[in-house]
């Protein structure tokens, strides 16, 4: 439950906050069959918010109190819960495993929760909390790819889980924020998670497929085979950088640079097909024209820089192997002109720019890359019932991490 809407049950009303680095996202949905109806959106600057984290609250506070006016007002509900998403540099994931013996030879829904709890019960530093606990496979005797063991025979059940990290300042600070201004967090989602909820394919997911998540101040990386994640990375670098250097190299304010980048910026010089001329607003002086090829010889070192790490990211974390179904990309900065086809060169992989999927409604305001988190938050909840699980003085992370994985394992398995 996260609105009550005029004419609908007050639980069918979802609502999802993206804490962008550029933009707070409130976006407010109702289930259907086939996914989720948008029925409202709001979105206001993100001053108060860097690389992912929250650095100025008062300021934070009052673009999400901003964007709900908006989103109620446009969907004429009254909100007071959503789902928030999370990102920076901060968040860690890795892979973990946990075995058990099969209790009376049979497995059951209790031996399958004994083997998760051995895979999570690892050590963490006290400055940090799990977000995400989500199940890849289960290996009963030597039978490994095993969805839902529940049922079969056997002496040995082995877990494999992903475990998603953060630190505890950043998700504490994201939810004050959203208290202060009248809002109950009911889950935090990892954002790359949230992206692919409504940009990937259920096949891309069982080939093997990189989401790759090009925000503000981050790109966020996940990689899924076999319908789970099994590699979740953050690089601290996205378009703002694209941004900053363009504001420096044609001398003009940060607002104008991404006005240029938005209307005429292109990744790929060897794409141009003619050197148009641009106005550019100097600071302090009068405009002056620049050739587009000036302006792609700034953007192009950048986006290669970007994509350099993230095949790193890739490489390092040994499942490149895995992507028969290639790369996605998504966030504002896949829009870039040249972007899609820069990817496929330097990842050496087939390349497509991914946009929510599975929605109805306002199709026409949140159908681009631009809304993938927000729209994929709607869908997570919707499809995990997530429901009252975080707040500002909550302490059990486990318990809230586990009761959500269970949610988890119901709706995959």
């Amino acid at each position: 439950m996260s609105a009550t809407k005029r004419g609908a049950k007050s639980s069918d009303v979802l609502v999802g906050i993206d804490f962008g680095t550029t933009k707070i996202c409130v976006i407010v949905g109702v289930p259907t069959p086939d996914g989720i109806e948008i029925i409202g959106i709001g979105k206001q600057p993100s001053l108060g918010i860097r690389k992912g984290v929250v650095v100025n609250i008062p300021t934070t506070v009052q673009a999400i109190q901003k964007a709900i006016e908006v989103a109620e007002l446009m969907a004429g509900v009254k909100i007071t819960n959503a789902v928030a998403g999370i990102a920076g540099s901060h968040i860690k994931g890795f892979n973990s495993s946990g075995v058990v013996a099969i209790k009376n030879r049979e497995v059951t829904a209790q031996d399958v929760e004994r083997a998760i709890d051995a895979a999570k019960a690892i050590a963490i530093p006290f400055d940090r909390e799990v977000l995400h606990v989500i199940p890849q496979e289960f290996i009963v005797n030597e039978q490994d790819g095993v969805r839902d063991p529940i049922g079969m025979s056997g002496v040995r059940l082995e877990a494999k889980v992903h475990i998603v990290t953060g630190a505890v300042s950043s998700a504490q600070n994201l939810i004050k924020c959203a208290n202060k201004a009248g809002i109950h967090v009911s889950d935090i989602v990892l954002e790359p998670l949230a992206s692919a909820e409504s940009v990937l394919t259920r096949d891309e997911k069982e080939l093997g497929v990189a989401l790759i998540d090009i925000g503000g101040g981050t790109t966020d990386v996940a990689i899924f085979t076999r319908g789970s994640v099994v590699h979740t990375g953050v690089i601290a670098m996205g378009g703002n950088h694209i941004t900053n250097d363009i504001a420096v190299g044609l001398r003009t304010s940060i607002q104008d640079a991404e006005g240029i980048k938005i209307r005429s910026g292109c990744a790929m010089s060897s794409l141009l097909s003619s050197d148009e001329i641009l106005s550019v607003s100097a600071t302090g002086r009068k405009s002056r024209d620049i050739s587009r090829s000036v302006l792609t010889k700034i953007i192009e070192p950048r986006v290669e820089e970007i994509l350099a790490l993230v095949s790193q990211e890739i490489n390092n974390s040994g499942f490149k192997h895995v992507l028969s179904s290639g790369v996605v990309i998504t966030g504002g900065s896949s829009l870039l002109e040249g972007f899609q086809e820069l990817s496929e060169f330097l990842l050496e992989l087939p390349v497509r720019r991914g946009v929510p999927q599975s929605i109805s409604g306002l199709v026409d305001s949140v159908g681009s890359p631009i809304y993938s988190t927000a729209v994929g938050l709607l869908l997570y909840a919707g499809g995990n019932h997530t429901e009252n699980r975080f707040g500002e003085r909550d302490e059990n992370i486990y318990g809230k991490v586990f009761s959500r994985m269970k949610n988890w394992i119901e709706g995959v398995f």
